[in-house]
């Protein structure tokens, strides 16, 4: 695929799962009427997904580095399409459950490929506008979901919901199956004991976050497992997660602020709609309505980060960004009128939008094109992780009383927290990183005659 066409495979397959996920909170509703579930088996519905797209994140993006990122989005996008499709007709709660476990599996297939390819087709000084409109096009996904979940749910019904995706996946998925692009070199083997430790790992992390019966079981396997595989990977010949990515303070230190910024969103937010539709008694529509100045800004903010990238550097960039979230947070902990509440929000969609744009840019920028893949499976991995660790804490931080407050400040220390590790992070004058002639867009300068 020319770059052009990269691109756009690369943000629709983002969009698609930005989507699935927004709509299918607005459908859990009708769909535990229309299957008879209880709300246990609805949760099961999303827990099940997040399980298994979180567990397989890094392997599947260490598969595209060994077999190509376009191999893998297709075979995923496929995958997740034609899941899709099965939970449109599923005749049962199980069914759904089962389906939506398989449609995470392909989900973690066709994410880290998503980075990989621009990483690929894209020099590493050019990359800073495609992730920026990559991620504008997820804020408008998030901002349209739930209109256009609400839509299908109040017309065709819940199943409408699980086809809206199902034609983009199977036309791009053929698409890029049909494309060869030169097969990337990568001499090391596969990490299948370290793929199938971090995946236990990182399963039974997810598992005892979402605060399901046996947490305490699957929190004490999630350490063990986690301790085994940095013991194996320390040993291992050619190890799932590559020194150059591990090894690096800044992939380190960006990974470390989508964590907090994720988690310090998801946190707010699942607070901030208690707080509008309990103590100040608005209805779902208005709701929405006065957090949507946190979707528009984070649309807005994508392009404008790469800006800030280009004269300003990662690193305060980044800071800058964190601060700005923890303002939002906070002006939400302390606002009652509506004009207040839309202000916090939109400070926090242009914090974490330009946070997400930064940061991603920090981790696939720095890492060799001969490890994109992990790295795009190590950022989707941390934002997943995130959103998960947030809202737990949310819900802990609720349970114990003195109203959103609390929880809301503490959200806000973390987002603070989060200006530390920028400090990480390069500086304006980073030297670009050398892909000896490797991307497939690189422009070459006409030689002297």
């Amino acid at each position: 695929m020319n770059p052009r066409l990269t691109l756009a495979s690369s943000v629709v397959g983002a969009v698609i799962v930005a989507l699935d996920g927004t709509v299918l909170t607005v459908a859990q509703p009708s769909l535990r009427r229309g299957l008879d579930a209880s709300f246990a088996q609805v949760q099961w519905t999303s827990t099940g997904y997040l399980i298994a797209v979180a567990s397989l994140l890094v392997f599947a993006g260490r598969l595209g580095d060994r077999y190509g990122h376009h191999r893998l989005f297709g075979i995923g996008m496929l995958g997740f399409g034609a899941a899709s499709a099965g939970i449109a007709v599923a005749p049962g709660v199980g069914w759904v459950i089962g389906l939506r476990v398989v449609q995470g599996v392909f989900g973690a297939l066709l994410q880290p490929a998503t980075l990989g390819m621009l990483r690929a087709a894209f020099p590493p000084d050019r990359l800073r506008a495609p992730i920026a409109v990559r991620t504008a096009a997820i804020g408008v996904a998030a901002a349209a979901g739930p209109v256009v979940g609400g839509a299908l749910v109040a017309g065709p019904g819940w199943r409408a919901v699980f086809l809206l995706n199902v034609v983009p996946a199977l036309v791009l998925g053929l698409l890029a199956l049909t494309v060869r692009p030169p097969r990337p070199p990568s001499p090391a083997r596969l990490d299948l004991p370290g793929a199938l430790l971090l995946a236990v790992a990182l399963a039974c992390l997810v598992h005892s976050l979402v605060a399901l019966p046996g947490w305490a079981f699957t929190a004490a396997t999630a350490a063990v497992t986690g301790v085994a595989f940095v013991r194996h990977e320390r040993r291992a010949a050619s190890p799932l997660l590559p020194v150059d990515v591990i090894g690096s303070v800044a992939v380190g230190s960006a990974l470390g602020m989508l964590v907090a910024a994720s988690a310090a969103l998801s946190g707010a937010l699942f607070v901030g709609t208690f707080l509008l539709q309990g103590p100040l008694g608005l209805d779902p529509f208005r709701s929405a309505l006065v957090s949507l100045p946190l979707a528009l800004l984070m649309v807005v903010a994508a392009p404008t980060c790469a800006v800030l990238l280009r004269r300003a550097g990662a690193r305060r960039t980044t800071v800058a960004a964190m601060a700005v979230l923890a303002l939002g947070i906070l002006v939400l902990s302390r606002a009652s009128a509506i004009p207040a509440l839309c202000a916090g929000f939109a400070l926090v969609g242009a914090g974490f939008g330009t946070v997400m744009v930064a940061a991603t840019h920090v981790v696939v920028r720095e890492a060799a094109i001969g490890s994109a893949g992990v790295a795009g499976g190590l950022q989707q991995t941390a934002m997943n992780v995130g959103p998960v660790l947030g809202v737990a804490a949310a819900t802990a931080l609720m349970g114990a009383g003195g109203g959103s407050g609390l929880p809301l400040g503490v959200f806000a220390a973390l987002a603070l927290a989060g200006v530390a590790l920028g400090r990480g992070l390069p500086g304006r004058q980073a030297t670009p990183k050398d892909d000896h002639g490797q991307s497939t867009d690189r422009t070459r300068v006409p030689a002297r005659r």
